[in-house]
C-alpha cells in the first residue's frame, strides 16, 4: 500500500465512520464571519466613537516608519501611563486612542487557551492540536515543521478576528533535552542543538511570515502573520527535581557549554527564524538571573545576534529574582531596575506596573529605558496589523478554524513521528484478525494524547476508537476486545491485571498501550526513573505471558522510558512509540497498525538505561564527561542505551550509498592569521597547525555530498538521512560526532532517491574548545551516513 496513508476512500469512510466515536466539535462555516468591534487600532470609525480626531494622531499615519509612529505614540504617555503598559495586562489609554492589549498567548502546537489572552467559546469552541512537539520533531521533516507553524497561525488569526486571542504567542519552547528525567520533554524537539534549532526556525517561520510578503531592507518593518517567541532563555532544564526547583536553581554553566548547547538554538531562532520575541528563564546562570543579566539580553540577543523584538520574561520571573534567588536582596524596585536596565522590555506579570514608577522617582534607572522597551513593543505590534489591518487577513475567520484539511495535517504529523521500535518476524502491520485484545492505561485515553499547552482539539480519536473503526472499514478485525488493565498511568495496583490477561489468552492478538503522562512528566514535575510507572511493567510481563497470539506494545510517553525487557521478550513482537499524538492519534497509529501507512519516525532523544541516571544527578550541567559523571546526549555519551538518538526502522529496509569522493582542502591562511593550539589525548598528534579560529576566516568552502537511498524492500517507504560529522580522532573534549543534516525522502519499493547535501565547512565540521574558541581543526574528519552504513574522509590543512 502507499506510504502516505490508506486509499482516500477507505479515509473517507474511517472519517465519516469515526465521526460518531469520537468527540466531534463542529465546523465552522465559511469565510467572512463577523470579526472584532473594530478591525485594527488606526481605525478613524474608532476614534470618532471615543470623539478623537485620529489625524491629530502621528502614531496613525501610515506614511511614516514604525520607529517614528511608535516613537509618537511613547512620548504621549504620562511615566504613569507607560508602567501600566509594561505588564502582560497592558492597560491601554483612552484618552489617546490606545486600546487594552493582553500579550500572552500561547500555541506550542496549536491554538491553547493557557494564559488570558486566547479563550474558546460557542463562536470558536476548539481549535487543531497537533501531537506534542517531541512526536513531531521525530518526524524530521522541516516542511512539516513549517506546514504547522502556518495552520497554526491562522487559526490564531481567526480566533484574533473574533475577539478570542490576541497576535502574541509566547511558543516555541527550544531548550535542549539535558537530561532524560526533564519534565518539559515534550515540549521540545529533542536532545540536539542543531535540530532544535532546526525545528524553531521552521516552526516560526510559519507562524510568522506573511506568503508573499517581500524582506524589506529595515527588518523591523517586516510584516507578521502572528509574533513568535523562543523560550526559554537560557540554560533551563530543571524544572522540580529532589528539592531542587527552576525557582532557585543556579545553572553553573561553561562557556563551552553555554555557546556549543545551550544557546544555539535560540541563535537560530533570531538569526534564521527572525523571530519577534524571547522570553527569559526563571533559572540563574552562573550566579545570575537570566532575566537581569545585560550580556545575556543586551548583549547577546540584541547586540550579537541582532535581534528585532521585545524580551519578555517567563511569568513572575521578577518575583521570582527576588523571592526565590534573593538576587542581591533586591526589593520590587531594585528588581525591576536591574531587569529593565539589562533589557527585559515585558513583564509577564505585575512587577513592572507595580514598581518601575517608583525605580524612576527613585532615580534608580531613566525614563528613557522605558521609552526604549516600550518602542520595541509598539513597533511588533505594528508589525501584526494591530495599529493597520493586514487586508490578506481580514476575512479569515471561524471557518478557517478546525478544517478538513487542518485536521488531516494534524493525523498526517502523528502518523510521520511515530516510530517503529521492533518488529520481529514482520509482525508488523496487522493482517486480518478475528479477535483483537486492545489493552492498557492508554488505550482508550482522549486528553493523555495531548499533553501541556494545548486548547480544546475540534475532537478526539482514542487508540481504540481508531482501531475499533479502522479494524471494521478495513475488514481486517471481527471482534475487539478492550480491558484497561491499570486505572490510569500512575497503575497503583495490580487488581485490574487479571481480566487483562483473560482477554490476551482469547485473543488472535494483543496491543497493549502503556506510557506516561501529565502526572508522571510535566511542567513543575521531573522524573526520579526512568522504568514505566507502577504496575505497568508486571501489567505487559503478565499480559504477555498469557498471550496466545502476537504482542505489540505501543508506548505513549514524552521522555524515553527503560524497556529493556520488552525489548528482550521474544512474545513481544514488535514495539511502537506514538509520543503523545494530538487529537488524531489514534487515527494515526491505526493507520501504522493496520499497514496503511509505513513508519519512517526516528528517535530525537536517546532512550538511556534506568542505571544512567543513577550515575549522575539532575543540576549537574556540564555535557562532557566529568568527574565520575558519564557525558550527555549522543554527541557525548557512549554507554549503553535501550534505542540511540536517531534510532527507527521500517516495515522496508534500505541500504545507503555515498556518491561523494573524499575531499581534501587546504585552507590559505589569511594575512596575520594565526595557527590555534589544540590538546589532544595522544600528545604525537597534531599538526603543525591544528586549528584555526573561525571567527577570522571568511569561510567560504562547501562541501557537496550526495546520498542515495536504497529500498530493497518490498513496501514503499520513508526514510529520514541523517548526516554526521565525526572529527579527527584525540581532541580533548570533541564530540564523538554531530548531526549536521538531515532530509526525509520517500522511496518506492524497489527504487532509490538521490538526496544532496551542501555543508559550510566551519559551519559543519567545527568544534567549540574549553575556551569556547569557536575553531576547524585540521586533520582528516568524518562524514557518516545514519549508523555508519556510509562514510566519507574529508581532510583540511593549513
Amino acid at each position: 500500500m502507499a506510504t502516505s496513508c490508506l486509499l482516500p476512500c477507505i479515509a473517507v469512510l474511517f472519517l465519516a465512520a469515526c465521526a460518531s466515536a469520537s468527540r466531534q466539535l463542529p465546523l465552522g462555516p465559511n469565510h467572512g464571519d463577523v470579526p472584532n468591534d473594530f478591525s485594527h487600532v488606526c481605525d478613524p470609525s474608532r476614534f470618532r466613537q471615543q470623539g478623537l480626531d485620529m489625524e491629530e494622531f502621528a502614531y496613525c499615519d501610515k506614511s511614516l516608519s514604525y520607529q517614528v509612529r511608535a516613537k509618537d505614540l511613547v512620548d504621549r504617555l504620562t511615566l504613569d501611563e507607560k508602567v501600566q503598559q509594561m505588564g502582560n495586562s497592558a492597560k491601554g489609554v483612552s484618552r489617546i486612542g490606545l486600546p487594552k492589549y493582553e500579550w500572552w498567548s500561547e500555541a506550542l502546537h496549536g491554538v491553547s487557551n493557557v494564559g488570558p489572552g486566547t479563550h474558546f467559546d460557542n463562536s470558536v469552541p476548539g481549535a487543531t492540536i497537533f501531537p506534542t512537539v517531541i512526536l513531531t520533531a521525530a518526524s524530521f521533516n522541516q516542511s512539516l515543521w513549517k506546514n504547522i507553524g502556518q495552520v497554526v497561525s491562522t487559526e490564531a488569526r481567526a480566533m484574533y478576528n473574533v475577539g478570542n486571542a490576541g497576535l502574541t504567542f509566547w511558543s516555541p519552547n527550544v531548550n535542549v533535552v539535558r537530561d532524560p528525567r526533564w519534565g518539559r520533554v515534550t515540549e521540545t524537539a529533542g536532545e540536539d542543538p542543531f535540530v532544535v534549532g532546526t525545528y524553531a526556525t521552521n516552526y516560526v517561520r510559519g507562524l510568522q511570515d506573511v506568503e508573499g510578503a517581500k524582506d524589506p531592507l529595515d527588518p523591523n518593518s517586516r510584516p507578521l502573520k502572528v509574533s513568535s517567541c523562543c523560550k526559554h532563555y537560557t540554560a533551563y532544564d530543571v524544572d522540580a527535581w529532589q528539592g531542587v526547583d527552576r525557582y532557585h536553581f543556579n545553572a553553573l554553566v561553561s562557556e563551552q557549554d553555554m555557546l556549543e548547547t545551550f544557546n544555539r538554538p535560540f541563535e537560530m531562532c533570531v538569526k534564521d527564524g527572525d523571530v519577534s520575541s524571547v522570553m527569559c528563564s526563571y533559572n540563574r546562570v552562573n550566579g545570575i538571573p537570566t532575566c537581569a543579566d545585560p550580556n545575556l539580553l543586551k548583549g547577546t540577543i540584541r547586540g550579537e545576534w541582532d535581534f528585532h523584538g521585545y524580551i519578555v520574561s517567563d511569568c513572575d520571573s521578577i518575583e521570582v529574582m527576588v523571592d526565590g534567588h534573593k538576587w542581591l536582596d533586591d526589593k520590587g524596585d531594585d528588581a525591576s531596575a536591574q531587569t529593565l536596565k539589562a533589557g527585559l522590555d515585558l513583564d509577564c506579570g505585575n512587577f513592572y506596573p507595580d514598581n518601575l514608577k517608583s525605580a524612576v522617582l527613585k532615580g534608580k534607572v531613566k525614563e528613557a529605558e522605558i521609552d526604549r522597551s516600550l518602542n520595541y513593543l509598539y513597533v511588533v505590534l505594528m508589525r501584526l496589523g494591530f495599529f493597520d489591518e493586514i487586508q490578506q487577513y481580514k476575512s479569515v475567520g471561524k471557518g478557517d478554524v478546525c478544517t478538513k484539511q487542518h485536521i488531516a495535517l494534524a493525523s498526517q504529523a502523528a502518523r510521520e513521528g511515530i516510530v517503529l521500535l521492533k518488529n520481529e518476524g514482520g509482525a508488523l502491520p496487522l493482517s486480518s484478525t478475528k479477535k483483537l485484545a486492545v489493552i492498557g492505561p492508554h488505550a482508550n485515553v482522549t486528553w493523555s494524547m495531548l499533553g501541556n499547552y494545548a486548547g480544546i482539539p475540534c475532537r478526539f480519536v482514542s487508540p481504540l476508537d481508531g482501531l475499533t473503526t479502522f479494524g471494521q472499514v478495513l475488514s481486517v478485525v471481527d471482534h475487539v476486545i478492550y480491558q484497561q488493565g491499570c486505572v490510569n498511568a500512575k497503575c497503583d495496583n495490580d487488581s485490574m491485571i487479571f481480566q487483562a490477561m483473560k482477554a490476551a489468552e482469547d485473543a488472535d492478538a494483543t496491543i497493549l498501550f502503556v506510557g506516561t503522562d501529565l502526572s508522571i512528566e510535566a511542567e513543575s514535575l521531573d522524573r526520579t526513573n526512568l522504568y514505566l510507572p507502577g504496575y505497568q511493567t508486571q501489567l505487559i510481563n503478565q499480559v504477555a505471558a498469557s498471550s496466545k497470539g502476537p504482542v505489540i506494545l505501543v508506548i505513549m510517553s514524552a521522555g524515553g522510558v527503560d524497556i529493556q525487557f520488552a525489548k528482550d521478550n521474544e512474545k513481544i513482537r514488535s514495539i511502537l512509540w506514538a509520543g503523545w499524538p494530538g487529537e488524531e492519534g489514534g487515527l494515526a497509529i491505526a493507520d501504522v497498525i493496520f499497514g496503511g501507512y509505513n513508519p519512517g519516525g526516528k528517535l530525537p532523544i536517546t532512550w538511556y538505561k534506568n542505571e544512567y541516571v543513577d550515575q549522575l544527578p539532575m543540576t549537574s550541567m556540564p555535557l562532557r564527561p566529568v568527574d565520575d559523571y558519564p557525558g550527555r546526549t549522543y554527541k557525548f555519551y557512549d554507554g549503553p542505551t535501550v534505542y540511540p538518538f536517531g534510532y527507527g526502522i521500517s516495515y522496508t529496509n534500505f541500504t545507503y550509498e555515498l556518491t561523494s569522493s573524499p575531499h581534501s582542502l587546504l585552507f590559505n591562511l589569511e594575512p596575520r592569521q594565526h595557527c590555534y593550539p589544540q590538546n589532544h589525548t595522544n600528545k604525537d598528534q597534531g599538526s603543525q597547525c591544528p586549528a584555526i579560529i573561525i571567527e577570522h576566516s571568511e569561510c567560504t568552502y562547501f562541501i557537496d555530498v550526495e546520498v542515495t537511498v536504497h529500498n530493497v524492500g518490498t513496501r514503499d517507504g520513508n526514510e529520514v538521512v541523517m548526516v554526521y560529522s565525526a572529527p579527527p580522532p584525540g581532541i580533548d573534549g570533541a564530540p564523538i560526532k554531530q548531526l549536521i543534516g538531515f532530509q526525509r525522502v520517500n522511496v518506492a519499493a524497489g527504487q532509490n532517491v538521490k538526496v544532496k547535501f551542501s555543508f559550510n565547512v566551519c559551519d559543519s565540521f567545527n568544534i567549540i574548545d574549553a575556551a569556547a574558541y569557536n575553531l576547524l581543526p585540521s586533520g582528516a574528519h568524518k562524514i557518516l551516513v545514519a549508523d555508519k552504513s556510509a562514510t566519507l574522509e574529508v581532510s583540511f590543512d593549513y
